[in-house]
């Protein structure tokens, strides 16, 4: 009853059937291995599920508690009243439980073979107490009244006996221990290989499931940020972290270190290393590597050189981090650490506490280390990580002091002895290392003691080549050997086991109490924008910043909408307003002063191409360049009287200005300005009688202009004429009284030599001078002379205008060159070739704006603002205010809360 299908074979495209033809499907079917032998390349997870459900069963049962105190998998933290971290006493085994392990026993492998042993340590230990017990216990023999009684042979030859064999089980202990200890070890190691194979294959796709974040990554990522937010509603930052404090060179970097699997720190002899926080995120992955947070750059740690470019990288950082005149800093450098079988953990190694300021330090040094240290302890849920130096004498010390103030209950403190090798050499008295590892040697209180071995002082040892001289000491060591020191408290091992079990049960302990705090200041900030700015949307910073941005890049658009008949009248405007004073007072006046036509068109020529080789130009562009700012600004002034936010002038103004200084006009421009203003003036052809007309026009709107400037000044010089002083009620000052006879004599003097030059003779200035005393008026000469430069500058104006108005009629003479005429207007023609080249001029300058130079301020603009927008210093420098401040606090808490929600649901999982 099935269709035919042969008649949808046009469905399947022509390749597929012509694929079929040219490939063999069944030879490479055959050629494909078969399912069982691509599942014996597969780990056998029924093994490994057997493996671990039956550690699961061992660590239920009470055996298991033993097995792990004594290997440090498992370290029972004590209640809060007691200060040591160790083992809990186990009972000598009853019949139950040897029931149970009976039927432990049949599994095979190592695990049995490390219960076997772990029942031999307690048999050991149970026969030794009774050993003691039988020996401290004998009854003394009996007093006789004999003055010489004879001695008892038998007595000390029972007690030696006994000794010995006291002595004899204590070594077959330390022995069994050794051997459990190795067993142990080498099962971890086998387990530490599997995970590696296991995380391996997962990289590689096998089981095709969704790449999570570790819980410890999502943990750290909460930690960075909040480093950043600068809380101002007093909701501290109260997360769990392990802080390292140590006095300098206690060791407290090599502790690190070993915990990181990985020398991954700058180092030196005696000096200081570490001069800011180190935040160092441990977790477990396929690969031993390392990465900053804000790098993508991961550094092999199997690697020499990659170690030595990852220590010289954070060395680089630090000392970038510390400001001018500073020695350490609390920039915060964050680094996180992957690799098979490292403990998950967020620490922060702190520079060490210094009890003076060596020469090259700041003065603060040792105050700033203190206050930085204290900030990060005071936390109430840091895990605090005291590490002394072994090998000095303890009442040196001045971390422990610190530490006490900080915590002094010693409910978050765990102290770690360094360089135990130095100080078992050095000590004459080894009791002394139990005392402090007991914590009775100073009133310090701690969660836990441990001791710890990192080298031998070399900076060129490996991590292994450390862990085996630590491993060795602690093994022949007669601190463990007699007891001083327990099984659990050394090995950075058993170290690493116990920060890390101590930090995630404050973690858990502590997490959702703070997610609860940052949401209460969710809240308040919500409802102060509501409050404050109801209709605003909230913008952090950066998005203010690219608000911004376009606002700026559409003004500076804007300035191509510019018509070129506005720039060339700007431009024309601004260019006579620069150069006119130049035109008249050294080109046109000296030139004025010729008896003749033609002296007077040399003396221009003369005076026009000097001008032009020399300011021409130059003036020009910069009345181009000071155009293209002042419409910039006219553009983004507009702009904002539309619907501008204020919170953005701060930065437009500094664009504007960074922009301007930026911008240089294209050098070759100049000279090709050069050429065309020169041809411009080199013109004297007026082709028509509107140009002269304009020309006329032009030379007469400047005379009016310069003739009411001048006698402005004239005004001035002589004070208030009679009208004014009855109008206003004032009168003259005596230097005015002065000038206005001295204005009365010379105009006397025009009067008479209407075609006087420019400047005064001698005489005529003695005779004005004896007539000004005749009339009881003392003067200068210096001031004659001063008073008759404004009034012939005064008389030649009247005169040239007169002459303009007869030269609105002299287009015909012009035509005929002024042959057999009377009326000579060369200084129209000098005013048209001026106004002549200030279009051409223009018309040239404009072109260069609107082709290059506002493509190019455009281009500039641009630059200054991504350069801008990269440095977060001049973006908070720019946008400021309480609303700006408030939504980066918004945005900061949110994501805070985010963070942290989702790393209490994935802990919960992880539960």
């Amino acid at each position: 009853m099935f269709p035919d299908m042969s008649q949808y074979t046009w469905i399947v495209p022509d390749f597929v059937w012509e694929l079929s033809e040219n490939i063999d499907l069944a030879k490479l079917a055959s050629a494909l291995p078969e399912m069982e032998e691509i599942a014996k390349l597969l780990p056998d997870m029924e093994k490994i599920g057997e493996n671990f459900t039956f550690l699961k069963s061992l660590l239920s049962s009470g055996l298991g508690s033993e097995v792990n105190g004594a290997s440090g998998l498992l370290l029972l933290l004590e209640t809060t009243g007691e200060s040591a971290l160790r083992a809990p006493d186990i009972p000598p085994t009853s019949a139950s439980m040897s029931d149970s392990s009976d039927k432990q026993f049949k599994k095979q492998g190592l695990l049995s073979e490390l219960i076997l042993i772990q029942q031999q340590i307690q048999q050991h230990e149970e026969e030794m107490r009774r050993a003691a017990a039988a020996s401290n216990n004998a009854p003394p023999p009996p007093r006789e009244p004999r003055p010489s009684p004879a001695p008892n042979p038998s007595q000390p030859k029972h007690k030696s006996s006994d000794k010995e064999k006291v002595d004899q089980l204590q070594e077959e202990l330390l022995r069994t221990q050794l051997k459990y200890q190795r067993m142990l070890e080498r099962l971890e190691k086998e387990n530490k290989e599997l995970r590696k194979v296991v995380l391996q294959k997962d990289d590689k796709g096998i089981h095709q499931r969704k790449v999570k974040k570790s819980l410890i990554d999502l943990y750290s990522e909460v930690l960075d940020i909040l480093s950043d937010y600068d809380s101002n509603y007093n909701t501290q930052d109260h997360l769990p972290r392990v802080v390292v404090v140590g006095d300098q060179s206690a060791g407290k970097t090599s502790v690190l270190e070993m915990i990181a699997q990985a020398r991954i720190f700058p180092r030196g002899s005696g000096e200081m290393m570490t001069r800011s926080p180190v935040k160092v995120t441990l977790s477990e992955g396929a690969h031993h590597v390392a990465m900053f947070k804000d790098s993508s750059r991961e550094f092999d740690l199997g690697k020499e050189e990659d170690l030595a470019a990852l220590r010289h990288e954070i060395e680089i950082r630090m000392r970038k981090s510390v400001k001018e005149g500073q020695t350490v800093s609390p920039e915060t450098i964050s680094l996180s650490v992957k690799g098979p079988g490292i403990q998950r953990m967020v620490l922060v190694d702190l520079p060490g506490v210094i009890s003076t300021v060596t020469t090259g330090m700041a003065a603060d040094t040792k105050d700033t280390i203190f206050s930085m240290s204290r900030a990060y302890m005071q936390n109430p849920n840091a895990i605090i990580l005291c590490i002394q130096d072994g090998s000095v004498d303890a009442e040196r010390s001045i971390v422990t002091d610190l530490v006490s103030q900080m915590d002094p209950q010693g409910k978050r403190t765990i102290f770690v002895l360094t360089k135990v090798d130095l100080a078992e050499k050095n000590l004459a008295s080894p009791s002394r290392i139990q005392q402090i590892v007991e914590g009775k040697l100073f009133p310090m209180k701690a969660l836990g003691y441990f001791a710890v071995v990192t080298g031998k002082g070399s900076t060129n040892e490996s991590i292994d080549s450390i862990k085996d001289y630590e491993e060795d000491f602690f093994q022949n060591s007669r601190l463990l050997r007699d007891g001083m020191l327990k099984a659990h408290q050394v090995t950075t091992k058993n170290l690493s086991l116990a920060v890390s079990d101590c930090f995630w049960k404050m973690v858990r302990e502590s997490v959702e109490q703070q997610a609860d705090a940052f949401k209460a200041s969710r809240f308040n900030l919500e409802t102060e924008w509501k409050n404050n700015y109801p209709r605003l949307r909230e913008l952090d910073r950066n998005e203010l910043f690219e608000k911004a941005k376009n606002e700026i890049l559409d003004e500076v658009i804007s300035l191509s909408q510019v018509t070129p008949k506005h720039w060339e009248a700007i431009l024309q405007k601004k260019l006579w307003e620069r150069v006119s004073t130049h035109v008249i007072e050294n080109i046109y006046l000296p030139a004025a002063q010729t008896m003749n036509s033609g002296t007077f068109n040399t003396t221009v020529d003369i005076k026009l191409k000097q001008w032009t080789d020399k300011q021409l130009p130059h003036k020009a562009l910069e009345v181009a360049w000071e155009t293209l700012q002042e419409e910039f600004a006219r553009f983004m002034a507009e702009y904002k009287g539309k619907d501008q936010d204020d919170i953005f002038d701060k930065l437009k103004e500094a664009v504007k200005e960074e922009s301007i200084k930026r911008h240089k006009w294209n050098e070759r421009a100049m000279d090709s300005l050069r050429v065309i203003q020169h041809n411009a003036l080199e013109d004297r052809s007026i082709t028509d009688k509107p140009q002269w007309d304009a020309a006329i026009q032009f030379m007469e709107e400047t005379l009016q202009s310069r003739l009411k400037d001048t006698e402005s000044v004239i005004e001035d010089m002589v004070g208030p004429d009679w009208k004014q002083r009855w109008l206003r009620w004032t009168n003259r000052t005596a230097e005015q009284h002065i000038r206005n006879e001295t204005k009365n004599e010379l105009e006397r003097l025009l009067k008479l030599h209407d075609d006087h030059t420019a400047y005064l003779a001698n005489d005529e200035v003695t005779t004005v001078r004896k007539n000004l005393e005749a009339r009881g008026v003392e003067v200068d000469p210096v001031l004659i002379k001063d008073t008759w430069h404004q009034l012939y500058r005064r008389h030649f104006l009247q005169k040239s205008l007169l002459h303009c108005n007869l030269c609105r009629r002299g287009f015909y003479y012009y035509q005929r060159h002024f042959v057999d005429s009377e009326l000579e207007c060369n200084d129209v023609v000098l005013f048209w070739r001026i106004q002549r080249m200030l279009a051409i001029t223009a018309n040239t300058l404009r072109q260069q704006l609107t082709n290059t130079e506002v493509r190019r301020l455009e281009k500039n603009v641009k630059e200054v603002l991504e350069d801008f927008g990269e440095d977060t210093e001049k973006k908070v420098q720019l946008i400021t205010g309480r609303r700006v401040q408030l939504a980066e606090d918004l945005k900061k808490v949110r994501e805070i809360q985010e963070k942290l929600e989702a790393f209490i649901e994935a802990l919960h999982k992880d539960k």
